[in-house]
């Protein structure tokens, strides 16, 4: 089965934004959050008339928070850069720093490399099941495309946000997106989408200037990736 055959299943309606921030060329400073920022910026909050649950943090990994690290990437600011085996996505910044967040990745076999940009960008996507995912589960019939797909909503499997990644002018069938299940975060258990806690993947959305380019890297970060 080909790679798009794979990652058919984060398939989803889209919406164009073109009015994402772009970077300042200003240095930020990398200062470790306190118990309680960690609690505010993990907090249950409403948007978009659904209100996503606070997240036990302490429950996950300290190193896959949403901090400002120094950049590991050596790609020019505005770029997204996702490190597949470290489980982390970075969106670079000016001044040598980079806001990196968490993710759950795809197991083997569910996996895109290579450099895309982030062509549309999708508030509350609806969950359209392909047909080749229906086959492998076919209990997943009644969101079909033929169905409409699956409401958005907190239970929706592609969360508060989606951003979608396209080369050369088509469609990878590649997101980041959120997701309800905080416990996959750190981990390889996904359909081939990036996914991200809800909380964190609403603040990717701000960040992630329109058509910003995207760098996935399944091996080390130094590694040339697909093209």
């Amino acid at each position: 089965m080909g790679a798009a055959a794979t990652l058919a299943g984060c398939a989803t309606t889209e919406t164009s934004v073109r009015n994402a921030p772009v970077p300042q060329k200003v240095s930020y400073p990398i200062v470790p959050a306190s118990d309680e920022e960690l609690a505010a910026r993990y907090a249950a909050v409403e948007d978009g008339g659904h209100l996503i649950p606070a997240i036990p943090y302490r429950e996950i990994d300290p190193k896959y928070y949403r901090q400002r690290v120094k950049d590991p990437t050596g790609e020019t600011p505005g770029t997204v850069v996702v490190d597949t085996p470290g489980r982390f996505l970075y969106v670079v910044e000016p001044g040598g720093t980079a806001m990196r967040y968490g993710v759950g990745i795809g197991r083997e076999g569910f996996a895109w490399e290579g450099e895309g940009i982030i062509h549309w960008r999708q508030p509350w996507p609806r969950w359209k099941v392909p047909a080749d995912m229906i086959a492998r589960t076919p209990s997943l019939a009644r969101y079909s495309v033929e169905n409409g797909g699956m409401e958005p909503g907190i239970k929706n499997p592609l969360g508060a946000r989606a951003l979608y990644i396209f080369q050369n002018g088509k469609d990878t069938l590649y997101r980041l997106h959120g997701s309800p299940e905080w416990k996959s975060i750190g981990k390889a258990t996904s359909s081939g989408c990036v996914r991200l806690i809800n909380q964190d993947v609403l603040d990717l959305y701000k960040r992630v200037p329109y058509h910003a380019r995207i760098v996935v890297h399944q091996g080390p970060m130094g590694a040339a990736v697909g093209a």
